[in-house]
């Protein structure tokens, strides 16, 4: 049986840096890049779109399977399209990570979305990010990272993006909304969000995008 292409999994909670630096490392070694979290933003766009209710298991298992979700590069930015739209802007939305944080904690959804996220193991690599990349989706991988940052430093780099994009936001609720996606993510019955036992974690408070990118790579060398 042929070797399977090279894994780096980058967990973390929400506003840990994990896309913005499983981005660039995926830049740098020049690997496939997985965005897990879109795959479940998307399903609850669509979910949105289509009147389902979130508390609707059923419906939001056969809105996993029916979804088309595909990526993109347009000006150097990746773009997510949902149902044949560009959607990535929606899927930036507050509302959106919500929806996602509850359709996650279904089981029958994430088994849906299973053999999607591993579809994405091609050559020469793939960097993949989410919350249970390196804990289910891909326990056999080689390298695994679990990035955290304090939550306030979290809350501040969501008001700052937000606020770039001219989004009217207070921080005191984003951090209401971080803390409260944490404990959701932590507490659900099925892949928690938790670092995988063989997982260096990276704490990013303070830190700089290439420092953190830096210390990933490093721990990739022989």
């Amino acid at each position: 049986m042929p070797d399977l292409p090279s894994v780096l999994t980058i967990d973390g909670p929400s506003g840990s840096g994990k896309g913005t630096i499983s981005r660039a490392v995926a830049a740098r070694l020049g690997w496939h890049y997985l965005d897990s979290g879109a795959l479940y933003r998307a399903i609850g766009v669509a979910a949105g779109w289509a009147d389902i209710d979130l508390s609707d298991p059923s419906s939001l298992v056969r809105c996993a399977f029916d979804t088309e979700i595909g990526f993109r590069e347009a000006g150097g930015e990746p773009r997510v399209i949902v149902n044949g739209v560009d959607a990535t802007d929606e899927l930036r939305t507050e509302t959106a990570g919500a929806a996602a944080s509850a359709i996650a904690a279904i089981p029958e959804v994430r088994s849906a979305l299973k053999e999607r996220q591993r579809a994405f193991r091609r050559s020469p690599g793939l960097v993949a990010d989410g919350r249970d990349m390196g804990t289910v989706i891909f326990p056999d991988a080689r390298h695994k990272v679990f990035l955290t940052a304090s939550a306030e430093e979290r809350a501040e780099r969501r008001y700052k993006q937000l606020k770039d994009k001219g989004v009217s936001v207070t921080l005191d609720g984003l951090l209401r909304e971080i803390l409260a996606r944490d404990a959701r993510d932590a507490s659900r019955a099925v892949a928690p969000l938790r670092p995988a036992d063989d997982a260096v974690r990276i704490d990013t408070t303070g830190l700089g995008i290439e420092t953190v990118v830096d210390r990933v790579l490093a721990l990739m060398e022989p």
